[in-house]
Order: C-alpha cells, then structure tokens, then sequence
C-alpha cells in the first residue's frame, strides 16, 4: 500500500498543503497573504485569521490537485513549529480533527528540519552528511545533516537574522514588505561601492545586529549632507547592503566545510530565493572543491511539500504523535 501523506503548513502568514505519496510530491499550493504589506510585517492576529479563511480551500485544492481522496490518505502531517502561534494553532487544529474524522495517526515537524529536507523533494539529493546553510527572516543556521533524523546546528545566530536584515534595511531605504526580494531585484541594477563593516563573530555564529545598526549610522549621516541621496544611490545601496549580509553567510559557510571537511553543501530557507546567495554558493563550490545543491524557488520559502518530505521519513519510523501535542513558537 503506498504512503501517501496530506501535510500542512501554517508556521507564519503562508497557508500551505500539499500531498505527497511515497516520498513523491504530488501537490504543493499556497496561499499568500497580500494585507501585511500595508503594515510592514506580518501583523500575527491578521495571519491567523486569514489562515482559518485559507486553510480548507488551500487543502481541498491540494487533495484535487493531486487526484487523492480523504480516503486514501495514510497520515497526516503538520507543522508543530517554531512559528507564530496564532497560526501554528490554525494548522495543528485541523490536522488533528481531519486525522479523528479519518481516524488516521498524525506527523508532527518541525518547521527549519523540514526546510532542510525540502532537498529530497527532488533529484538530485545530497548524500549523507552534508552542511545545509538554512537562511529565513527569523533563523540563519549552518547544519551538519548526518540522516534524515540526525540534523546537528553547528552554527547559528546570536540575535537577528539575515532575512531580518533585509527586511529592516529595506525599510531604510523606504523600500515594502518583504524588503528582501525587491533588495534583490534593484542590486542587480547597481554595484556594492558602499562597504558595511563585518561583525567579529568567532566559530560558525552570525550576528546581524550590528550591521543594521551600521546601515542605519550610514543613511542618517549622508542623508544630513544631502537628503535625495537613498534616492539618488538607492540601487549601489541595495547591492551593497546585499553584498554584506550574503558575503558573512558564505565566508561562515565556507569556514564549516574546512572545518569539517565535508564536500556536499546545501542552502534552504526563504533566504535561499536569494540570487546572490544562490551565485555565490556556486561559485563558493567552484572555487573549494564542493558540490552544491540549490532548490527550487517554491521550495525555499514556506510550503507544505518539505512539511510532507519530513513526515513521510518519520511516517516510515513509526514516529506519530499524540492528539494533546501542543504547537510551540520558539
């Protein structure tokens, strides 16, 4: 009998479902939540009162998508967190009832280990072990991933986030929320002629703290000798800042495989839509000697098809949980 696993996602403003069968991604949708953008963030309240709107219809269209009826799923799996709460609850909540209704044993996983195995979504899969750079607005993590189930955090930031970076720097900059991609689309219009300097941050840590704070000490004082300049250089500004926060992500990266040795690195995590991470990761493995793996863009941000990837290795485990499992936020 296949497996064939109904997963769902709902760890922060993204409400996502998608099946999978034998490890296999039949569907993978989600729905977005466009309102955030008018207040500059995620507000959690709104996200989880779209969540409740979103989810049946995003689960309906996922179940037709792949051609699999309520009757044929074997398990459901979930996101149990880390996340925001309000939403986390939305998604654990119907994946329990549904699973009672089908009386079928439910998958708990964890939000960054499912980012992490999103690369066995499809060929090629990285051979165990190898390092995943997981980069995402709330976590920048370097990972020694020995199994399916064995994912050590070697490094890992000591307070904000590269995505987070981004995002405020882009606020900055006057630019909207998510600041991040369209960081990106500008920096290609223009040149890193705008150095930030780096945090001296020993071992296989990140610190992003400083750099905003550096960023923000920039504008305010060249903006006092001209206040048309984030105007004026908004697109060297953009690949600047851009240059910056990837630049510490690849030389931490690259500090890890010499140290330990291992050849076959990945990156995951919605950071990893970045185009200069996923150049510079290239070129990183040209120049050392690794094989990269780099994912798809549907799965690097927030979706249901790594929440299936994960529960299906647990599925294969026997690892379920109970009904009274609680979502946690950190």
């Amino acid at each position: 009998m296949p497996i064939v696993l109904l997963a769902i996602e709902s760890s922060c403003d993204d409400t996502a479902a998608a099946v999978v069968c034998d490890g296999r991604v039949l569907s993978n949708c989600v729905a977005n939540q466009e309102m955030h953008r008018q207040y500059g963030g995620v507000v959690p309240e709104v996200a989880s009162r779209a969540h409740q709107a979103n989810i049946v219809p995003v689960v309906d269209l996922a179940l037709r998508q792949a051609g699999i009826a309520t009757s044929d799923l074997s398990a459901i799996a979930f996101t149990r967190g880390p996340g925001l709460m309000g939403s986390l609850l939305v998604g654990s909540s119907f994946a329990k009832g549904l699973a009672l209704a089908l009386d079928v044993p439910l998958l708990e996983v964890n939000h960054m280990q499912a980012h992490v195995l999103a690369h066995f979504a499809e060929e090629p899969h990285p051979p165990f072990p190898f390092l995943c750079l997981t980069v995402s607005g709330g976590h920048t993590q370097i990972i020694r991933v020995t199994d399916y189930h064995q994912q050590e955090v070697l490094g890992e930031t000591l307070d904000d986030a590269a995505g987070e970076a981004f995002d405020k720097s882009g606020k900055l900059l006057g630019l909207g929320y998510p600041a991040g991609p369209e960081i990106d689309r500008l920096a290609r219009e223009g040149k890193p002629v705008f150095p930030f300097p780096e945090p001296a941050i020993e071992g296989l840590n990140f610190s992003y703290s400083g750099i905003k704070t550096s960023i923000l000490y920039f504008l305010r004082a060249r903006q006092k000798e001209n206040p048309q300049f984030i105007e004026e250089n908004l697109a060297d500004l953009c690949a600047s800042i851009q240059h910056s926060i990837v630049g510490i992500l690849l030389k931490k990266l690259r500090k890890a495989t010499r140290e330990t040795g291992i050849k076959h690195v990945a990156i995951a995590g919605g950071v990893s839509a970045n185009s200069a991470l996923r150049e510079g990761l290239q070129e990183l493995g040209l120049k050392e000697g690794l094989t990269t793996y780099i994912p798809r863009f549907e799965y690097c941000t927030d979706n249901a098809a790594m929440i299936g990837i994960a529960g299906y290795y647990q599925y294969l485990r026997g690892e379920f949980a109970e009904h009274d499992v609680a979502p946690y936020a950190r």
